[in-house]
C-alpha cells in the first residue's frame, strides 16, 4: 500500500499541518482532474485551466489550517476554485428557477457498469470533441451543476454546498443540462473521458505547485 492510499484526506491535512508538507502533492494528484474539469467546464481554455488550478492549490495550501472537516476536502477545494473562476471572470449570476419535473431518484448519466473501468478511453475521439464541445453551449449555471454531479461525482447536497444553491435547484439544473445534452451523451461514455486530464499534465502541474509552496510557511 502506498503513501496515497494509506491516508484519508483528514490524516494527510493534520500530517502537513504538522510539517510533512511533501504530503500536499497526495492531495494535489486526489483532487487535479475535478479542478480542471470545472475550469473546463467554466469555459477556461486548457492553459488558463492549469493556471487557475495552480491558484487553487495554492490558496487551499495556504488555508489549510482553516479547513474544518464539515464537508470533505474536494468539496471545499472546488469551491475555492470555482471562487478563483468566478473573479477571473468577474461575474457571478445565477438565477433563481422555479422547480420543474424534478426526478430525486436520478443517477449520474455516466454511471453505467459496462463504463466503471477507468482504464478505458474513448474509441471515437471525435465524438469526444463533439460532447467537449456540446457542453461549452450549455448556459453556465446548467454545465457547473452537470460537471460537479456527472463528471466529479459529487452528490447533490456537495454540488449544493460547492455552488452556493439549493438542493432544489440542484435537481432541476441537472435534468434541464441533461435534456440540452441528451443527443450528445445517450451513448453513456464515462465521466472521466470527457475533458480527460492526462497524467503528463498531472505530473506537471503537481511539480509546479509543490515548487511554490516549498517557500511558503503555513
Amino acid at each position: 500500500m502506498n503513501l496515497s492510499d494509506q491516508y484519508t484526506d483528514k490524516e494527510i491535512i493534520q500530517k502537513i499541518l504538522e510539517g510533512e508538507f511533501a504530503l500536499f502533492e497526495i492531495l494535489i494528484r486526489r483532487n487535479n482532474a475535478y479542478l480542471y474539469k470545472t475550469a473546463r467546464c467554466y469555459n477556461y481554455n486548457h492553459e488558463d485551466a492549469q493556471d487557475l488550478m495552480q491558484d487553487t492549490f495554492i490558496d487551499a495550501y495556504t488555508n489549510l489550517a482553516k479547513f474544518e472537516n464539515r464537508s470533505s476536502f474536494k468539496t471545499w477545494i472546488i469551491k475555492i476554485m470555482l471562487h478563483n473562476c468566478f473573479r477571473k471572470r468577474q461575474r457571478l449570476v445565477y438565477k433563481n428557477e422555479m422547480p420543474g419535473e424534478i426526478n430525486d431518484k436520478s443517477i449520474p448519466m455516466f454511471s453505467n457498469n459496462q463504463h466503471l473501468d477507468t482504464g478505458k478511453t474513448v474509441a471515437n475521439r471525435e465524438l469526444g470533441f463533439v460532447i467537449e464541445n456540446a457542453l461549452q453551449n450549455v448556459p453556465i449555471d446548467y454545465r457547473l451543476v452537470f460537471s460537479m454531479r456527472e463528471m466529479n461525482g459529487l452528490n447533490i447536497a456537495e454540488t449544493a454546498e460547492a455552488l452556493n444553491i439549493s438542493d432544489t435547484n440542484v435537481k432541476v439544473r441537472l435534468n434541464r443540462a441533461k435534456a440540452l445534452l441528451r443527443k450528445e451523451i445517450e451513448k453513456s461514455y464515462s465521466r472521466q473521458e470527457i475533458f480527460e486530464f492526462n497524467l503528463i499534465y498531472c505530473d506537471a502541474i503537481t511539480s509546479a505547485v509543490m515548487r511554490k509552496i516549498k517557500d511558503l510557511k503555513l
